[in-house]
């Protein structure tokens, strides 16, 4: 799964083959050491011997070898694991993953949240991964093992005595799943909860600010969250990018981030998170000019009628806090100034708002989506066109399609050499900026809320996508 309410208990329950620091540095975990091969086709993990599941049985390669390929055939992230050819296994303690071609990304790709190692006795036994019975009663390999599951209400959590690192210091975790954002914010207050590990509400933030007994941090800037209106471009209008370069014209992404998202936002840019390895500013930046929108829909054809109107559209947001309805709200008002009347449409809820974009049954839709660490992770996905899935939330939706794209960012993928390969990303966010699949307003990054009694909170590049096993009360 690629959402962190899965991530987060998963990187408890499961260790993963390394984690990385807080400076982008792989740091040994349940691979004790490792080396990448000179032609960047092999990887060769050295396993930490001694390190056990949760039901006592030892973790060996032949796990880390049924996990990855397990991961490459059903996780989400098709490029994440999709150089990896096969993994050898020449001992129990040293499994060498094979690659078809160079992957920069592959060491990322072994770290927490991305690569959790799941017992082969328990999952390999022949039955549907995705509806496996011990799904719901997962068998680990991490710091915490599993207690209880109750939907929609909690997961509970014991630490395991027998860690390969050392018992963690918590003895217990309850991860109680809030849904409502002032609920959540009360139950801070009322030291209910003692941290927020995913907090990127509005209301949770600037409420907590205001507590004295809880810290709040941005965390977590591998997670690389970024803020967008995404359209169909093979729907009506939006199918002429002088229309899509209107909206952009439009709109005015300071109002967007200052305001609407109380000054808690920076501006974005393009496809690429700021502060990122491979993120480019040399781009066009869209300055809001109502005059320049209405001259670019008169171009494309869509002149006034008497009653002013050009034509009409849906906007659709995802239904995950008071912000993004107002985002919405706003478009629509700014979509009036320039002759497009615009309708705000409301999802039940997240499934139903997933359904609806992920089956192309929209005009334009105002989400987030993250960039996990490297662009070949969780950038290409969304301009790929090999990856214009129907029905698969966050591929590409937009039904984008650059050959010139594809060619560059199949050059990224396998470009080992960083000044190359940040050259061929400065080229390919110029060219998606102009061609406005996407119009970027936003970044919003993970915030974690904690009580300040808590010590060794995570600030690796993962934040609270890690392994909390350090983490103690004073």
């Amino acid at each position: 799964q690629s959402g962190s309410a899965t991530m987060i208990p998963s990187s408890q329950i499961f260790a993963s083959p390394l984690l990385f620091d807080g400076d982008w540095n792989p740091q040994p975990y349940l691979a004790k050491s490792w080396k990448v091969a000179d032609d960047g086709l092999s990887v060769t993990l050295n396993l930490v011997k001694g390190a056990t599941f949760h039901d006592g049985k030892p973790i060996t390669s032949a796990d880390v070898a049924f996990s990855i390929m397990t991961i490459k055939a059903n996780h989400p992230f098709k490029s994440m694991m999709e150089p990896v050819a096969e993994v050898q296994t020449p001992d129990p303690h040293t499994a060498i993953l094979k690659l078809s071609k160079p992957h920069p990304a592959i060491l990322l790709s072994l770290s927490q949240a991305l690569c959790p190692i799941i017992p082969k006795h328990i999952f390999g036994d022949g039955q549907d991964l995705k509806t496996h019975p011990m799904n719901l009663k997962p068998i680990g390999s991490g710091p915490f093992k599993f207690v209880e599951y109750k939907a929609g209400e909690h997961l509970i959590l014991e630490g395991y005595d027998n860690f390969f690192l050392g018992a963690p210091k918590l003895d217990k975790i309850v991860i109680k799943i809030i849904r409502d954002a002032v609920n959540r914010a009360v139950s801070l207050e009322r030291k209910e909860v003692s941290m927020h590990l995913q907090a990127n509400v509005a209301l949770d933030i600037t409420r907590a600010q205001k507590l004295d007994h809880v810290k709040v941090e941005p965390t977590g800037k591998a997670v690389s969250p970024l803020q967008w209106i995404a359209f169909n471009t093979k729907r009506g209008p939006f199918e002429d990018k002088r229309v899509r370069k209107a909206i952009a014209y439009a709109l005015d992404r300071e109002f967007i981030t200052k305001r609407l998202w109380k000054g808690l936002a920076e501006t974005a840019t393009g496809p690429i998170f700021p502060g990122t390895p491979y993120y480019s500013a040399d781009v066009e930046l869209y300055k809001a000019n109502l005059d320049k929108a209405g001259s670019l829909l008169d171009a494309a054809g869509y002149k006034k009628g008497a009653d002013g109107k050009r034509f009409s559209t849906v906007i659709d947001y995802i239904p995950a806090g008071p912000e993004w309805k107002a985002t919405a709200e706003y478009m629509r008002t700014v979509f009036k100034k320039v002759g497009i009347e615009a309708k705000v449409r409301t999802s039940a809820d997240f499934p139903a708002w997933i359904k609806q974009i992920s089956s192309w049954d929209f005009d334009m839709t105002i989400d987030s989506v993250w960039g996990w660490g490297d662009p070949v992770i969780g950038v290409h996905r969304t301009y790929l066109t090999s990856n214009i899935r129907q029905g698969v939330i966050w591929s590409n939706t937009q039904q984008y399609s650059n050959p010139k794209v594809d060619d560059l960012l199949a050059k990224a993928a396998v470009e080992m050499d960083q000044a190359k390969r940040e050259a061929l990303y400065a080229e390919f966010q110029k060219i998606v900026v102009d061609d406005v699949p996407i119009y970027y307003y936003g970044t919003f990054p993970f915030y974690v809320i904690y009580d300040k009694k808590l010590k060794n909170v995570n600030t690796t590049i993962w934040g609270p996508l890690s392994p909390m096993h350090e983490v103690e009360w004073e």
